[in-house]
């Protein structure tokens, strides 16, 4: 969202070294409306690298749609890992809502559920890694049928 983009953060905006507009293959998608409304898409080249879906007191259900949107409105294999991000007390709502029926398809996703706690706990360490996904792959929680 464009407020959240102009946010200060640490001597700067939230939005600094952000890309201005998405990418062609983003925007030309079916879901593409539903897709801008993810928090945090990481692009590396014409790849969707990895998508956060922060849902601290919004919707689980939502958050999942999203991801299925963005999954299932790009060609393949242009989308990479997902993400719900929200406080450790919601990861049972998260495990809840990926159990239902309408869902089944999310199990193909490799979602994965990244609690707070752990980002509080790493975050230093993980900036310590560079700029892949491999240290945030590895404090996330898969989230399995």
């Amino acid at each position: 969202m464009t407020f959240d983009r102009s946010r200060a953060y640490a001597n700067g905006r939230l939005a600094d070294g952000c890309l201005d507009a998405l990418l062609i293959t983003v925007e030309n998608s079916l879901a593409v409306d539903t897709i801008r409304l993810i928090d945090v898409l990481w692009f590396s080249g014409e790849k969707v690298e990895a998508a956060f879906e922060v849902e601290h007191s919004t919707s689980i259900y939502s958050g999942i749609v999203r991801m299925l949107d963005l999954a299932l409105g790009l060609p393949q294999p242009l989308a990479g890992a997902y993400f719900l991000v929200a406080p450790d007390g919601r990861e049972a709502d998260v495990a809840a809502q990926f159990a239902r029926p309408a869902f089944r398809r999310v199990a193909d996703l490799d979602l994965r559920f990244l609690p707070y706690s752990e980002l509080r706990q790493h975050r230093e360490h993980m900036a310590l890694f560079g700029s892949g996904l491999k240290a945030v792959l590895a404090v996330a929680r898969p989230l399995r049928r």
